[in-house]
């Protein structure tokens, strides 16, 4: 609900509050004193562009502000999805600088207009005789019928049911598409599989082969050194070893006759000890050091297979060449079993498709058996609204299913008697629309949750007893719901529960528009000139009294 709405610097207003009730909320003024603009302005709240020949004054932004309950909207998961601040009031915000840069806000969190759009239409339905297109769209036709025939429960069931239902079907059509694939692939890839399990390669072994492989290539060249460099060692005459030996004797005797040489010595001995280690070492390489060339082919041939698969499959090392086979026995494995998986997710499918079916059936079914109730109830509005002859039809076919049901509904219409019915948005004129929306709204008032609602001179072109019968409808809407209804007809005006006064003001260099809550007495006046011009007559003050009166 609407608690208070303030415009300032837009078109020809200056600076506009008005606080409208809970109830029935009429405004009235002279054409042109700005009704319409304090629409469009209203129009900035619900996400309408805009630019700068909005401003009244180019120098100064505009700003249009709302405050709104939201008690019963079921706002909070809108807000949670939209990371904005849910809070009572709420207060939305539109900025126009004079650059034409355009600002929103809720709560004073920056929005998008998108955003600002999509929260407006949940909180203010402006409604005009121009503006009633939407009545021929057919979501919004179905809408009408789930809201009427009450089945929120029904269609929540048959949404849950669809969800799962895309979902096996999406994981269904993933599993078949990857079959084609892998049923392509599947030759190749056990043919590669087999070729890198036929290695049985081993972590680190082209290392250890790449060793080996160069030591047997040297095999004869490594003896012959090792055995050279033995002798140069172990020569009695001139061997290192003799010669070391002599040089040990000498230390020791140096040390007998100082012992500051003890640590030289000491050195020289460790020195001596790390030779004869490497001469052993020497010794032993020599004795495990083999010339086997029929060895050598067999780490060759290994290297040769090796070096063939890392190029083939654009790799460095055994350890990748491991991991592709893993990667590969992974594809046939699940190749593999394949049809298991499949099989299982058919089922699955047909699982979810039978019960995506049997509640969307549910949902028809409740949803038909309001048509006829729906019906009787329009035609009757109808008639109270001056069209005697109406018909009104509701036609459902079936289609493939969706996120709303199995059901396309269609609202079939005739304004005149023998005239054939036909969907709304060929028959319909713009009155007719006008009275057959209002006429909707009103049943809806009771099954769901209607936002503020603003009436555009929606009794255009409807006098006499059939403007009464709207504005008592209206009066009936309003126990439970906010409205705002601009008129022209002082029996309609007269029914409101707060009257606000549209005015243009000429005492400054601008024209400005003004608004003025009225009192009794002025209700009186704004009545009676409403009935009979400027000057109005004593009659025209009586009938006016009379007009509050009833």
């Amino acid at each position: 609900m609407l608690k208070s709405l303030s415009i300032s610097n837009y078109a020809l207003i200056d600076d506009l509050k008005m606080q409208p009730g809970a109830g029935l909320n009429m405004i009235t003024g002279e054409t042109g004193a700005g009704k319409s603009i304090m629409l469009g302005a209203v129009g900035l709240l619900l996400g309408k562009r805009a630019d700068t020949k909005v401003l009244l004054h180019e120098d100064k932004k505009c700003i249009v502000e709302g405050w709104f309950e939201l008690g019963s909207y079921g706002l909070q998961g809108f807000f949670e999805e939209n990371d904005l601040e849910y809070e009572e009031p709420c207060i939305i915000r539109r900025e126009i600088s004079p650059s034409g840069k355009s600002r929103s806000f809720v709560n004073d969190t920056p929005v998008l207009l998108d955003v600002l759009k999509s929260l407006g239409e949940k909180l203010m339905d402006v409604h005009s005789q121009h503006d009633t297109l939407l009545l021929g769209d057919g979501a919004y036709q179905l809408g009408l019928v789930d809201a009427y025939s009450q089945s929120n429960r029904e269609l929540a069931a048959y949404q849950g049911a669809y969800h799962d239902f895309r979902k096996a079907k999406k994981h269904l059509d993933q599993l078949k598409k990857k079959a084609l694939e892998l049923q392509k692939e599947a030759d190749f890839n056990q043919f590669q599989l087999d070729e890198l399990s036929a290695l049985s390669l081993q972590e680190g072994e082209q290392t250890e082969l790449e060793s080996k492989q160069e030591i047997l290539e040297n095999a004869e060249e490594i003896k012959l050194k090792i055995q050279e460099a033995s002798g140069l060692f172990e020569d009695e005459q001139f061997g290192i070893l003799h010669g070391m030996g002599q040089i040990q004797q000498h230390l020791q005797s140096l040390e007998r006759l100082a012992h500051t040489f003890g640590s030289i010595r000491e050195r020289f001995q460790s020195a001596l000890i790390e030779v004869k280690d490497i001469l052993v070492t020497l010794q032993e390489e020599d004795g495990q050091i083999e010339v086997d060339f029929e060895k050598l082919e067999e780490i060759r041939e290994r290297l040769s297979k090796i070096y063939q698969l890392q190029k083939k499959h654009g790799v460095l090392t055994v350890e990748e060449l491991i991991e592709i086979e893993q990667q590969l026995a992974d594809q046939v494995f699940e190749f593999q079993n394949l049809d298991e998986s499949l099989e299982k997710a058919e089922k699955d499918f047909t699982e979810a498709e039978k019960a995506m079916q049997s509640f969307g059936e549910k949902l028809t079914k409740k949803r038909v058996c309001c048509f006829s109730d729906f019906e009787k109830s329009m035609k009757s509005l109808l008639q109270d609204l001056g069209m005697e002859n109406a018909q009104i039809k509701f036609q459902r076919q079936e289609i493939s299913p969706s996120s709303t049901g199995l059901d396309q509904i269609e609202v079939l219409f005739s304004a005149n008697k023998g005239g054939a019915l036909q969907p709304l948005k060929k028959v319909a004129s713009g009155g007719e629309f006008s009275r057959l929306l209002f006429a909707i709204k009103y049943l809806m008032a009771d099954k769901m949750a209607l936002p503020t609602l603003i009436f555009d001179e929606i009794d255009a072109g409807i006098s006499g007893e059939v403007a009464l019968q709207m504005v008592r409808m209206m009066k009936d809407i309003s126990a439970k719901h906010q409205i705002i209804c601009i008129t022209h007809l002082p029996q309609v005006a007269a029914k409101g529960d707060m009257h606000y006064f549209v005015f243009k003001d000429n005492s400054a260099s601008k024209t400005i528009s003004k608004i003025k809550l009225l009192d009794e007495q002025e209700r009186i006046q704004e009545l009676a000139k409403m009935i009979a011009g400027a000057q109005p007559s004593e009659n025209a003050l009586q009938s006016a009294r009379e007009l509050l009166a009833n």
